[in-house]
């Protein structure tokens, strides 16, 4: 028997929504990836996202909002294993810690949503509580928003796996660049790992519960 998206996305402690590096810096106001930003101006990335997020809250669900900075000193990160990690670094002062850019957009932020923050790497569980944080909350299964498909989105779906978790991709609430790229990922990789659902079918399927 199959199972439901409704049972994928139950409530009650056994999921959580994992919003993926949806800060100011990165798709926000203060963007430092404008094609990033646009794809998902393009898709209502952010709006479907928050619609995600709301009725996820509505329903008991708790928002994990997975969010990437760095220190001015760089502790914590590696800087120089990845020619994009040296790209970005170019610039001292991205997505600096305590700075306005690294904060969650607007429209996706909750005051009682948990953070959990990465200093290096592109995923959100290696090296961060992010486990811990969801297994204390008896969580079988994340569903996915957020950014990017290139890189932080396939990332989280692979781990999240390999750690045990179901996995739901919201697929209009996440972007990538270019967008046929981005839509071979969720075709060729996501697909692989996750149920796949959009922010219409989650929220109808939480409206039910």
């Amino acid at each position: 028997m199959s199972i439901t998206l409704a049972e994928l996305a139950e409530p009650g402690g056994h999921a959580a929504v994992l919003v993926m590096e949806m800060q100011r810096g990165v798709v926000g106001d203060l963007t430092g990836f404008p094609a990033l930003a646009g794809a998902c101006a393009a898709g209502d990335v952010i709006r479907n996202a928050a619609r995600v997020a709301a009725a996820a809250r509505a329903v008991g669900v708790p928002v994990v909002q997975c969010t990437a900075a760095f220190r001015a000193d760089r502790a914590g990160s590696h800087t120089d294993n990845a020619p994009f990690v040296r790209r970005l670094l170019r610039d001292p002062a991205h997505m600096l810690e305590g700075t306005p850019a690294i904060e969650v957009v607007p429209e996706l932020s909750g005051p009682a949503d948990l953070e959990s923050r990465r200093y290096h790497g592109f995923s959100p569980f290696t090296g961060t509580s992010l486990d811990q944080t969801l297994r204390s909350l008896g969580v079988r299964t994340v569903v996915a928003v957020g950014v990017s498909l290139n890189l932080g989105v396939p990332g989280l779906c692979l781990e999240a796996v390999n750690l045990g978790y179901r996995v739901v991709a919201v697929t209009d609430a996440m972007a990538g660049v270019p967008a046929d790229y981005a839509d071979a990922v969720l075709t060729h990789t996501v697909a692989l790992l996750a149920a796949r659902a959009t922010a219409d079918e989650l929220v109808r399927a939480w409206k039910t519960v």
